[in-house]
């Protein structure tokens, strides 16, 4: 399968939605900016839970204004969106400009909605709806020593300690 045939519009999977009937549909969301190894193994354990992963990714708007004055994203949406796609847990990848994704899970209807462990069940957005229909809302805990920020944190360090010993 060529994994750009994952990446679909919001439309686009609305329409493919009766195609479901009867699957378990797990969503989660994220900016997914630098793919790390922490990020693999959250999405593994959430498509344990259904019959198909659902993520949704934030555009390249929506991520410069939710963590402001961070440089972010580093990798344009349609690049983090064709990582996600060529990962074997990930079903659909669906890209949303809303600063959080409430309206694309009204869209979706997910029976489980899944966030990481940092993120605690009652401030989890879209829980609402999902448990509104009958579904669960989870919160999977993270791997820890993993994330974007330590990464780039990582990052401009060598980039300092390699000026230091050049200059």
């Amino acid at each position: 399968m060529n994994s750009k045939n994952k990446i679909i519009s919001i439309q686009g999977f609305a329409d493919h939605m009766q195609n479901l009937q009867g699957q378990t549909i797990v969503f989660t969301n994220g900016c997914f900016d630098i793919l790390h190894a922490g990020h693999v193994d959250y999405l593994e354990r959430a498509r344990l839970l259904g019959d198909l992963l659902v993520v949704g990714i934030n555009s390249d708007g929506s991520v410069k204004r939710i963590k402001p004055n961070q440089n972010r994203p580093v990798n344009a949406v349609a690049d983090r969106a064709r990582v996600l796609a060529g990962l074997g847990c990930v079903d659909y990848v669906l890209i949303f400009d809303e600063d959080t994704p409430y309206r694309l899970i009204q869209r979706v209807r997910p029976q489980v909605l899944v966030k990481g462990g940092d993120w605690p069940l009652d401030r989890i957005v879209g829980r609402d709806i999902v448990q509104g229909l009958g579904g669960e809302v989870q919160s999977i805990p993270l791997t820890p020593g993993y994330s974007t920020t330590g990464i780039l944190d990582r990052i401009t360090r060598a980039g300092q300690k390699q000026e230091t010993t050049q200059g």
